[in-house]
């Protein structure tokens, strides 16, 4: 094919010739062509391949600029072009768009250079160019050539890592073998002749073994080399328990802490290296509702109110928690620690009182020392500790009162009437038979809180006229900006009644708000109503409040609207509130960062009144938010590129502080007047460098989270004090029914101690026997009588008791059974009574002196004697035989 070419450029170029001889005339044409040159392969652009010349026609017509050129190649290629050295000569030099390559490209090139001059005259020859064979370096290829990155656990066995390869251009078909070697000799690694990479050494990545740099050779049979990078880093495992460092272990904190309050930092560390296995996470495994803490920081927060003065804190005010650490969120390595905040009380409870105005009509002719009224009945202290739960009152004062009322004794609350209350009295007349005190309740501990309480005491007089407000209703109007103790209006009432009294004013109805029981106060005096605290338009626009006014005879009321006047007092609110981003270094101008949006809201503001802002920490205006204004969602974007190369960017972790104005829409003038408000956003930028790049970095910055709650009674869960108080009633139960078991047991196995027998004296007459006196043993019995039976001797009806056999004799009046004779051995018989265990106690006497014979018949037990023995109770004695009873006369 390559032939049958040739032929084809020959017949043209022998046409051409024949057309110029045709002419009459010497013909242009190209000189030192035809030709064969060659060229080494992998030349660079502009590498001579030949020079040739053009002989002109006889017009001495020049070549036209641009020509002579390269109209067709064979193989088709652009590898070749025509350079001008003079008006008539030439020559072929390479572009460098196509490389030369003897291995796996054509090696034979024909080139058809054609020329023209301006009258039209042409030539057209033949440069054949032969591609000649260069010996080439060694080749890695793919991300091999750039450098490799290998990655080893710490702590795994020495041995086998990576397989080399490399290429040699002149051997396609690879069969040549190849010399791998390191060019840097390491003590940690090693490699082969044919390029496996070996460690040689167990790494610890805590030792400091992060990242080894090894150049690896590769070397041909006629001594070209290559080398290429490789970077093998050794990956941190998570083989570390965390350890606590912060040495504290008790926390004594006051009570009443603000909710966010900061009690404890708990800090640990990881062995591992901080930088590379994560995070640690803190939480409290202790069920409490008083704390949270931050699983990222380890900061602990208080979380609700810590009353010591109530609840559980106020029998024991330690809380105990136990701490966990763990070093990822699952998986990892933990530890434990047990903490606990002693909760210390303050005096934080004024001394408060159910009433702080009193208006007492006292009689005229009241006497003097009569009690008029006891403080103490209204005031109390809800701290848990004395001091701080003990006040006091001050001497009263005001109008009036000096001489006619005091403090009996001196600060115990009790006020009572000294002087003259006569109506009639001129003094009094004078005074208006209107007296008002003031007494202070004051703590007796610092900061000595103290709450007025205002005593009005007037003389009764005769009621005629009703007591009226000025107008049927008021409409005042206050702005919600307004402070605290701002005047909202006034309220008037008289009565018409001579002499006139004392007018009090209070609010009776209205006025309440979430935070707060009631936002307005009303001098009770002077009917002045004002703000307690600031209003709120966009929570209550419109107060309704009732206002009583009270003298001593009659009572009066009074509807009052207030109007809150709505102001821009509202922050702007953006979510997220906080984030962290990160970015590549060469992220182009423009481009919204990780698609990063804030979306804002204001209650009181529309959207296009926003106005977004960068605080001091966008260093070299690297970024912006589009739109900055008129928008409640704007897109964070890169407005700058960085530029660390010339040293004008040296920071990586920006801190923004991005500020949302509500002033958007507010002219200049306006601005300076008008109540603006700001709201904040915190983002945190990670600029992460070029790979390439050896930078300094900075600690990724730490974010706090303030956790918020609020403990909100929920109408569902009504079951929970249901069951609570349901459980309590039946663990009470329970422990009682114990409690009287266990008495009872004691009561029955442990026996009281019995006297020792005693001699009693006898009178005359009394008994039969000769002996004066008898010995007596008194044993006390269990004085439960659970059974009746009928003696069946005397048919006296007695009680016994079924356990011990212990017998009662119903009526004391009864005659007691005679008793048998003694046995002669000196023992009592026994009678055995159905369901008994023994019978009834006998008495044995002793045998006379002289015949050693008892006595025939026993003597009746005087009545005396019966009564004084029927209230003895007996006890069950431990032993199972049935002890001897002894009768004993008792005076």
């Amino acid at each position: 094919m390559y032939r049958g070419e040739l032929s084809k450029m020959q017949g043209a170029v022998f046409l051409l010739v024949l057309l110029g001889a045709m002419s009459g005339r010497e013909m242009l044409h190209l000189v030192h062509l035809p030709a064969t040159t060659t060229v080494a392969e992998n030349s660079p652009p502009e590498t001579p391949v030949h020079k040739f010349s053009v002989n002109l026609s006889a017009s001495l017509s020049p070549v036209i600029p641009g020509w002579p050129l390269i109209i067709n190649t064979s193989p088709l290629t652009d590898a070749f072009k025509v350079n001008w050295l003079s008006d008539t000569d030439f020559e072929v030099v390479t572009t460098g768009t196509e490389q030369l390559d003897f291995e796996t490209g054509p090696n034979i090139f024909d080139l058809q250079i054609y020329v023209k001059d301006d009258v039209g005259v042409t030539d057209l020859q033949i440069l054949t160019v032969q591609v000649t064979d260069v010996n080439e370096p060694p080749q890695f290829q793919g991300n091999l050539a750039k450098g490799l990155d290998l990655y080893i656990l710490e702590g795994a066995n020495p041995g086998f890592l990576y397989q080399v390869e490399a290429f040699d251009p002149e051997d396609t078909s690879r069969n040549i073998p190849l010399h791998y070697f390191l060019i840097f000799h390491s003590v940690n690694f090693s490699m082969s002749a044919n390029g496996t990479l070996f460690s040689t050494t167990e790494f610890d990545f805590e030792a400091g073994h992060k990242s080894f740099h090894l150049v690896a050779g590769v070397r041909d049979s006629q001594g070209l080399e290559a080398s290429t990078t490789l970077h093998v880093n050794i990956v941190n495992v998570n083989d570390e328990i965390p350890r606590f460092t912060s040495p504290a272990r008790v926390y004594t904190i006051s009570e009443e802490l603000v909710s966010g309050t900061i009690v404890a930092n708990i800090t640990a560390e990881d062995p591992d290296d901080k930088g590379f296995t994560g995070f640690l996470l803190y939480s409290i495994t202790t069920p409490n509702r008083y704390f949270v803490i931050n699983q990222l920081t380890g900061t602990i927060q208080v979380a609700h109110r810590l009353d010591r003065d109530a609840g559980e804190l106020r029998q024991n005010p330690s809380i105990s928690l136990e701490v966990l650490v763990k070093d990822r969120p699952s998986g990892g390595q933990e530890n434990r620690m047990q903490i606990t905040f002693i909760v210390e009380d303050i005096n934080d409870n004024p001394a408060m009182c159910t009433k702080t105005t009193f208006s007492i009509m006292v009689p005229e002719r009241e006497a003097k020392g009569t009690l008029l009224l006891d403080l103490n009945k209204f005031c109390f202290d809800d701290d848990s500790k004395a001091p701080n739960n003990q006040f006091n009152f001050t001497t009263p004062s005001g109008v009036g009162s000096s001489g006619r009322f005091s403090q009996d004794p001196a600060g115990s609350g009790k006020i009572v009437l000294i002087g003259d209350l006569d109506y009639e009295n001129s003094s009094n007349l004078a005074a208006g038979n209107k007296y008002t005190m003031i007494i202070q309740v004051q703590d007796v501990a610092p900061p000595y809180y103290k709450n007025n309480i205002h005593i009005y005491i007037c003389t009764k007089p005769e009621n005629e006229f009703p007591l009226a407000f000025d107008r049927p209703s008021y409409v005042f109007e206050v702005s919600e900006l307004r402070p605290a103790r701002t005047r909202v209006g006034l309220v008037h009432a008289t009565d018409k009644d001579f002499p006139q009294s004392s007018i009090m004013y209070s609010i009776s109805m209205g006025g309440a708000s979430l935070q707060y029981p009631n936002i307005f106060w009303i001098n009770p005096q002077t009917g002045e109503l004002q703000l307690v605290t600031k209003a709120d338009y966009e929570t209550t626009p419109i107060y309704i409040l009732r206002i009583q006014a009270t003298n001593v005879e009659d009572s009066s009321s009074v509807t009052v609207t207030v109007n809150i006047l709505g102001e821009n007092d509202e922050k702007p609110i953006c979510t997220p509130n906080s984030y962290f981003l990160a970015i590549p270094m060469d992220l182009k101008v423009g481009t919204n960062i990780q698609n990063f949006k804030l979306t804002c809201t204001d209650l009181d503001s529309s959207p296009r009144s926003f106005r977004y802002s960068m605080g001091p920490g966008n260093i070299n205006s690297h970024f912006t938010f589009s739109p900055n204004a008129g928008s409640n969602v704007t897109s964070l974007l890169l407005a700058t590129r960085f530029d660390c190369a010339s040293g004008l960017d040296k920071i990586w972790d920006y801190k923004l502080l991005v500020y949302i104005t509500d002033d958007n829409l507010l002219s200049g003038r306006k601005k300076a007047q008008a109540h603006v408000e700001t709201g904040t956003v915190t983002l945190s930028i990670s600029v992460i460098p070029h790979p390439t790049t050896a930078v300094t970095t900075t600690a990724r910055p730490r974010v706090i989270y303030q956790v918020r709650r609020k403990n909100v009674y929920s109408p569902s869960a009504w079951y929970v004090p249901f069951v609570i108080t349901l459980g309590s009633i039946l663990l009470l139960g329970l422990l009682g029914s114990l409690f009287v078991l266990l008495a009872k047991a004691i009561h029955r196995h442990c026996p009281r101690k019995t006297g020792k027998p005693k001699k009693l004296p006898v009178k005359k007459g009394e008994m039969k026997t000769t002996k004066p006196e008898v010995l007596v043993e008194t044993i006390q019995m269990n004085s439960v009588f659970d059974g009746e039976a009928i003696d069946p001797v005397t048919g006296a009806v007695y009680e016994f008791n079924s356990n011990t056999g212990a017998r009662k004799w119903k009526d004391p009046s009864t005659q007691m059974p005679r008793w048998k004779e003694p046995d002669p051995r000196g023992t009592a018989p026994s009678r055995a009574v159905a369901g008994e265990e023994a019978g009834p106690p006998r008495s044995t006497g002793e045998r006379d002196g002289l015949s050693g014979k008892a006595p025939a018949e026993d003597a009746p037990i005087p009545e005396t004697r019966m009564a004084a023995q029927a209230p003895q109770r007996a006890e069950t004695q431990p032993s199972r035989a049935t002890p001897k009873l002894h009768l004993g006369i008792q005076q």
